[in-house]
């Protein structure tokens, strides 16, 4: 039995496509199915089947992806176990996440890692998505930086490691001159009367505000959907608007005022999403100790 066809079939489990499979592995379509053609010639049974203009795993084909999954595993423990014999971990280590929070995030991370662990070399990429979309990014980086709203492992992350880095509040955010801004607390209530900027509707910000709707009943009336952090500061510190932004990152002294919001969860959990071998590796877990050691 090759490991290199256990390895492709882990890989078309995860990312349901040859093609996808293809580009994650540097490879053409058409290398792919060659492949996995082979790798059915040699073990003797069907590994793939038609499912609409793609491929499926069949029985066979999921029972050795999951084998897969357990061999890539015990390769990464063993170099896990190798780099702590040798004393360092070291290695090259991708994020990519959600700039909120690799703002609050990475800047310690990196400092502690330069004077903890010089080998690892940590480079990262900010991508704004809706909660369901980070995982597919595990494909390419070794670290997801998630958020969810409803729960610690965010949507679409079955089957990967999910480890919590922080939990943060999500404020009302206002002009220093808005009628609401010199409020200790502000309840949904309060707030069916104002425009509002926010995210696009599949966000996980989104999802506040259609709390907000269901508790009160109202339509709250919003002006534009932006996912850009900083634009959304500016135009509510400008003008009249509304928004829901993160706490730890949001600055307090460029024309806003952050006011807590009660009477519907305004939690996030800031989590980070990986492939199970991905989170065996040395240098990855020393990244998330120094993520979680700021966070």
């Amino acid at each position: 039995m090759d490991p290199r066809h256990l390895e492709l079939l882990r890989r078309l489990d995860e990312l349901g496509s040859v093609t996808a499979v293809a580009r994650a592995t540097y490879r053409t379509p058409s290398a792919v199915s060659q492949q996995l053609k082979q790798a059915a010639r040699e073990l003797g049974h069907t590994l793939v089947e038609p499912e609409g203009r793609g491929l499926k795993l069949t029985t066979a084909g999921r029972l050795l992806a999951a084998g897969g999954k357990d061999v890539a595993s015990a390769i990464a423990r063993v170099q896990a176990d190798w780099e702590d014999y040798l004393g360092e971990a070291s290695g090259d280590v991708r994020i990519a996440g959600l700039p909120s929070a690799l703002t609050y995030l990475m800047p310690a991370a990196l400092q502690q890692l330069r004077k903890t662990s010089p080998g690892i070399v940590l480079t990262a990429d900010d991508v704004d998505l809706a909660e369901h979309e980070f995982a597919a990014l595990t494909s390419d980086v070794d670290i997801v930086i998630a958020h969810s709203l409803v729960s610690a492992r965010p949507a679409a992350t079955e089957g990967l490691t999910v480890e919590s880095l922080a939990r943060e509040r999500i404020d009302v955010a206002m002009s220093d001159e808005h009628r609401l801004a010199g409020r200790d607390e502000l309840s949904p209530d309060d707030l069916v009367n104002d425009r509002w900027v926010s995210v696009p509707e599949d966000y996980p910000f989104a999802t506040i505000m259609s709390s907000i709707e269901q508790v009160t009943g109202c339509e709250l009336e919003v002006t534009q959907r932006i996912r850009d952090n900083r634009l959304i500061e500016a135009i509510v510190a400008s003008g009249d608007h509304l928004a829901l932004l993160p706490r730890f990152t949001t600055p307090h002294n460029a024309g806003l005022t952050l006011v807590p919001l009660s009477g519907v969860s305004a939690t996030r959990w800031i989590v980070a999403v990986m492939a199970p071998d991905t989170a065996e590796r040395a240098a990855v877990k020393r990244v998330l100790e120094a993520l979680r050691a700021n966070a």
